[in-house]
């Protein structure tokens, strides 16, 4: 456990969120003896990265109730794959099973993928392989599961019970057509199989059956066990008031839903769970990312190119503000990760509760070497052509002979990132600036000075002689511009690495030939 004076201190916004969990919910906490946190998943589509952000960031709520408090945690990962499915999703095969089953529950769907039993088990499936793959601790419950065997029934007649007053609730929020077709309880047809929006004729209360009017005929369904599903504000506050939930994240978008909700469990006779909305993610033409639309960036896509470790310090920074998510980040997002766990080496106790990295570690910061950043890592793929992880260490260890691979497991997982997205994303986009013949003059200055320099100097004295070379061929008054002349030429980019620390490791020798190469190529 960390100093409770320490705890007190810290503003960082799992322990804030947990705070508040033990304040506003500790009677209730204590009777049941567990604290539960829930996290919801639509499997209408297939599970994106802000699926993956909701859970990362809920368990680093539960790392920070671990340091307050020993009762237990538990986090429900709930699916609601009863829900029927609207429209079809645009990153899905065979697309015409879909089509054929529109409205249906998701679990009464047939497999696009034809690997299981529905498209909603499909879902669910990749939903748990990717959190498995994490190392998530979560239990999965499948909506259809719980209302078929049974689980809901008895919230089910409560809600029945309190028809009037949920009504009262809704029906303001909803347009003058839909308040005339509005109900809370969604039958399945016994003929179509689908989930039907109709209104209601009758309520049976005492024998837990709706009346239903099925374009002028009448339906009676019961509520129970399965034969009726909850419309999706209602749900939301069912599944609150049967898992006793303690606090559920969710996004801006469901601040309203989260209103309604929060009023029918009240209305019910419980106190709403603890609530948390993070803002949106986006992708690059800054649309929100859609599970249906497949925009974005997928979970495997950054996995391909980076660290489950970075993604999940992405997920920790600033939730409550919107944040483009697509390849071009990742770079930054890896090279933010390998600072933070330098800082936290020299960070006191305190500090360490403001490190993103102590909480994307589970409290259990890194202590490895850093040798360099990702973006110099990228650098070093293209001027090196290194290939192979093999190649990249050799090259790497010809100028740091103390490296071993052995204790730099991070670094040795980011060559293999770097390679990948060096030849899947950066090669594909590079444009050499052709220098003007001032520009090339100030290059072949340049050169001269690297003349003057050895592999033995420092690399702060190698940056020091590149600044003199800048202020001394016209770029005194803006050695940025002079820095993003050597980028464009040499890497393609507006922006590289600390040319002092560029050359330590790729080798004077080696630099003065790669520029005279740009150089000559223009």
């Amino acid at each position: 456990m960390i100093d409770k004076a320490n705890l007190n201190k810290t503003n960082s916004w799992p322990f804030i969120e947990a705070k508040k969990i033990l304040k506003d919910r500790g009677q209730f906490i204590e009777k049941k003896g567990k604290i539960l946190l829930q996290t919801g998943y639509g499997p209408s589509g297939l599970p994106h990265i802000g699926t993956f952000g909701e859970v990362a960031r809920t368990s680093m709520i539960v790392n920070a109730l671990n340091q307050i408090t020993e009762i237990p945690k538990e986090i429900i990962t709930f699916s609601d794959d009863m829900d029927g499915l609207r429209k079809i999703p645009e990153n899905i095969p065979n697309t015409q099973v879909l089509e054929q089953n529109l409205h249906k529950p998701l679990t009464s769907v047939p497999d696009p993928f034809e690997k299981f039993s529905s498209f909603g088990e499909h879902n669910n499936e990749m939903l748990q392989k990717f959190l498995n793959e994490f190392n998530f601790k979560y239990s999965f419950k499948s909506s259809t599961k719980l209302y078929k065997k049974g689980f809901f029934n008895e919230t089910l007649n409560h809600i029945l019970r309190n028809y009037k007053g949920i009504m009262e609730i809704i029906i303001p929020t909803l347009g003058k057509d839909r308040q005339k077709t509005y109900s809370p309880f969604l039958p399945i047809c016994p003929e179509t199989n689908k989930v039907l929006e109709i209104p209601v004729i009758e309520i049976d209360e005492k024998n837990s059956k709706i009346i239903f009017d099925n374009k002028g005929k009448k339906l009676e369904k019961s509520i129970l066990d399965g034969n009726c599903k909850l419309q999706w504000k209602v749900d939301w506050a069912m599944r609150w008031y049967a898992l006793d939930i303690d606090f559920e994240m969710y996004g801006k978008d469901l601040i309203e839903s989260a209103i309604l909700s929060t009023k029918i469990i009240n209305l019910l006779g419980k106190k709403n769970p603890n609530g948390f909305a993070y803002e949106l993610f986006l992708d690059e033409k800054g649309e929100k990312i859609s599970k249906s639309k497949g925009n974005g960036i997928t979970i495997d896509q950054w996995l391909k190119y980076a660290s489950p470790e970075s993604l999940s310090l992405f997920m920790y920074q600033n939730p409550k503000r919107a944040k483009k998510l697509y390849k071009e980040i990742i770079p930054k997002s890896v090279d933010e990760y390998l600072d933070f766990i330098e800082k936290g080496k020299l960070q006191s106790d305190l500090e360490l509760l403001m490190n993103p990295v102590w909480h994307v570690h589970n409290s259990n910061m890194p202590k490895e070497n850093y040798i360099m950043s990702f973006s110099m890592l990228l650098n070093l793929v293209e001027t090196s052509n290194a290939d192979t992880k093999d190649l990249l260490w050799k090259f790497v260890k010809k100028y740091k002979k103390n490296i071993s691979e052995d204790n730099q497991n991070i670094f040795d997982s980011l060559i293999g990132y770097a390679i990948r997205y060096f030849n899947d994303v950066i090669k594909k986009t590079k444009k050499y600036k052709k220098p003007n013949e001032n520009e090339k003059n100030a290059l072949e200055a340049l050169l001269k000075t690297l003349d003057s320099c050895s592999d033995n100097m420092k690399p702060e004295d190698i940056q020091t002689k590149i600044y003199t070379a800048g202020k001394e061929n016209g770029y005194k008054e803006n050695l940025r511009d002079w820095f993003k002349l050597i980028y464009e030429v040499v890497f393609g980019d507006e922006n590289g690495p600390r040319m002092g620390f560029f050359i330590s490791f790729f080798g004077l020798e080696e630099t003065k030939n790669l520029i005279r190469k740009k150089l000559n190529n223009v």
